[in-house]
């Protein structure tokens, strides 16, 4: 374990001419030849080793922030509460000042880099153009009856028309042709997008949610590469054209061929699907095949591991060991609470679990359908991707920040047990990508390569690189990533074809989002197959703050608590800004199949719960929680015997 201080990095001097010969790798030879004047102010040529650090690398060296997750009033569901447009998303989402559906004036602390506005494809766009009075829209007898629900002063009346079109998207066909208006809301989002897309400043990349009806939630958001004339080529896709994933990527791999461009699909959090994300079979039921594993392999390489929604990381019934695997869970039922949850589904909608899986399904088909990285995003209904836990605006705008919203239902359920209410809500989270420019292209292709992570809502930089050649020495290093680049791969890779009999090793650095709280440590988590078919897994504490010991059961000592829940702050006395180490595994079977990721914890600090208790001066039930460890999940590093 090695703890290291925040350093300044080395300023250089005098401008240098320098020459370059790049020495396989990522490895750089430099000669600098110093212009520097002498004292008769003439140069003074010689050679000499040194060299500037940064010249000559063609490696990722920005962390983007940006959520693929959002919905806006141009989704039906969304549209029935919220008033924010796409163009007030894109605008939030840059940092500009908007007015909320309630009338509240909201903004980020931070701009984020980038944006996906996600909006459900079912009826894209009926809302704002229903309440707008839509000429054909309004020739059809459903939409006509609905519009003059909708224009009435009667809030009664309204919120049962609002819940009737929700309703309605669970049928199998649409109550009434809709494609004309589906296609000119979808061509006014992607030239909306085009606009709001400044390569290096801020990247809007296209997108939709398909969104497979019914109480298990199964669905996905899909991502373009490409810009408005490409994406226009289709409509979304939606849950009229198939409720069957597997059509979605059969569609996809359609655009690509006849387009020539490039599109993914993120599944959402599998904690509310009932045992069906991560499922072992196709979606009729029947035994998966190499064929389907290997088409959602090319189409699905991320999966959304934390929202609002909750944490679909892991489980205690999973993870008994894990302290921390209890975090944000939503674990009663499916979706829309029309399903209890029985623990045999577990083991199919949570990301650790799914990774072994898929380790099994290598094995026996010869792909693995779920190798995947790991992101966060918010799915939030209120056009503001605000996650933040003191600008929490929550999951939809039926209720924004006021005395008694951790109280009102967000989700209701035909049965009450398993109606979902306010303060259940996660403040989560975030995706950060590394890339090499703050572009769509480079945010897309770290996303097709997994160089990615996720977070609970903090900005917690993150590098985690695997290899055969680490050594202590290199975490002393202040340019992680040159070395980690060089010796090793990082997040979402393979690790490359073992030469020797060593175990694999690895880098991991963790820095501080400024604005939470310190660092309480780094775990690396790995899961392996056995060869009976078994599986196993093991938490290891890699790195962390303070001069505390593992105890006698191997567990970490607590970090300890500085919140006050009263005023709804901490002060970070605790922790460390940074960690940074180098860890070999000490159970490596080089015959078994493994993958590792990291997780980072925070030293705790308050909830939003706490921060919206505070500014009502509203005392809530002991059951609410008050406090909060934001983290951050980075995508696996894997291991095969074959290499």
């Amino acid at each position: 374990m090695r703890v290291s201080k925040l350093l300044t990095p080395h300023l250089w001097g005098p401008a240098a001419v320098i020459s370059l010969s790049l020495c396989g790798g990522n490895s750089v030879l430099a000669q600098v030849q110093d212009v520097t004047p002498d004292k008769e102010g003439v140069a003074a040529n010689f050679q000499t080793d040194n060299f500037s650090p940064y010249a000559g690398r063609n490696f990722p060296t920005k962390v983007l922030w940006g959520d693929t997750h959002l919905h806006t009033a141009v989704s039906v569901d969304a549209g029935t509460m919220t008033r924010m447009s796409q163009d007030e998303a894109f605008r939030f989402a840059r940092g500009e000042e908007v007015t909320t559906t309630h009338g509240l004036r909201a903004k980020l602390g931070r701009p984020l880099d980038w944006l996906v506005i996600a909006d459900h494809s079912e009826m894209y766009g009926l809302m704002p153009q229903l309440l707008a009075g839509d000429p054909d829209l309004l020739s059809q007898p459903q939409a006509k009856a609905w519009y003059d629900e909708l224009i009435t002063n009667d809030p009664d009346r309204v919120f049962a028309t609002a819940m009737e079109i929700v309703a309605s998207l669970s049928q199998p066909s649409p109550p009434f042709e809709g494609q004309k208006a589906v296609k000119n809301a979808w061509r006014e989002y992607t030239a909306l997008a085009d606009q709001y897309n400044e390569p290096g400043v801020f990247s809007a990349l296209i997108g939709y949610e398909w969104t497979s009806q019914g109480g298990d939630n199964i669905h996905r958001n899909v991502i373009f590469r490409d810009d408005a004339a490409m994406a226009n080529a289709i409509v979304p896709y939606s849950q009229f054209d198939s409720q069957n994933p597997e059509d979605l990527w059969a569609h996809l791999a359609d655009y690509e061929d006849h387009t020539g461009g490039d599109v993914l699909a993120i599944p959402h959090n599998g904690n509310l699907s009932n045992g069906r994300l991560f499922s072992v079979s196709n979606f009729d039921g029947t035994p998966l095949t190499e064929e389907l594993a290997a088409l959602r392999a090319r189409f699905e390489p991320v999966i959304e591991t934390t929202q609002i929604k909750g944490d679909s990381e892991a489980h205690p019934f999973l993870s008994p060991d894990d302290e921390f695997a209890d975090f944000d869970t939503w674990d009663r039922s499916n979706l829309n609470g029309t399903q209890a949850k029985t623990p045999d589904m577990l083991q199919y909608e949570y990301s650790r679990e799914a990774y072994k899986t898929g380790l099994m399904l290598e094995k026996t088909l010869g792909v693995n359908p779920f190798k995947v990285g790991q992101i966060g995003s918010t799915d939030a209904h209120t056009g503001m991707a605000a996650v933040e836990e003191e600008n929490f605006f929550g999951k939809h705008s039926g209720v924004e920040p006021e005395p008694h919203r951790w109280e009102h239902v967000v989700i209701e359920a035909p049965d009450p047990e398993f109606t979902i209410y306010g303060w259940q809500q996660a403040s989560g989270g975030y995706a950060g990508v590394w890339a090499t420019e703050n572009t769509r292209e480079a945010i897309f292709d770290a996303l097709e390569r997994r160089e990615v992570y996720g977070t609970t809502g903090s900005r917690i930089m993150l590098r985690f690189f695997g290899g055969w050649d680490f050594k202590n020495e290199d975490a002393k290093s202040r340019l992680p990533a040159d070395i980690g680049y060089a010796k090793g791969v990082p997040m979402g890779a393979d690790l490359p074809k073992r030469e020797d009999a060593s175990a694999p090793n690895f880098l991991i650095a963790a820095l501080k989002d400024p604005f939470s709280g310190n660092l309480d440590r780094v775990q690396v988590v790995k899961g392996w197959l056995n060869d009976d078919g078994t599986r196993g897994e093991h938490v290891f504490d890699v790195a962390w703050s303070g001069d505390r010991t593992p105890g006698a059961d191997g567990k970490l000592p607590s970090v300890g608590n500085t919140v006050d829940i009263e005023n709804a702050t901490w002060t970070n006395t605790i922790g460390s800004p940074e960690l940074i180490t180098y860890w070999q595994d000490p159970k490596f079977d080089p015959n078994q199949r493994a993958f590792y990721y990291v997780r980072v914890i925070e030293i705790p600090t308050p909830r939003w719960t706490a921060y919206e208790a505070k500014r009502f001066n509203v005392q809530m039930t002991s059951d609410v929680p008050m406090t909060t460890t934001e983290r951050a999940y980075s995508s696996p590093i894997w291991y095969t015997p074959e290499g």
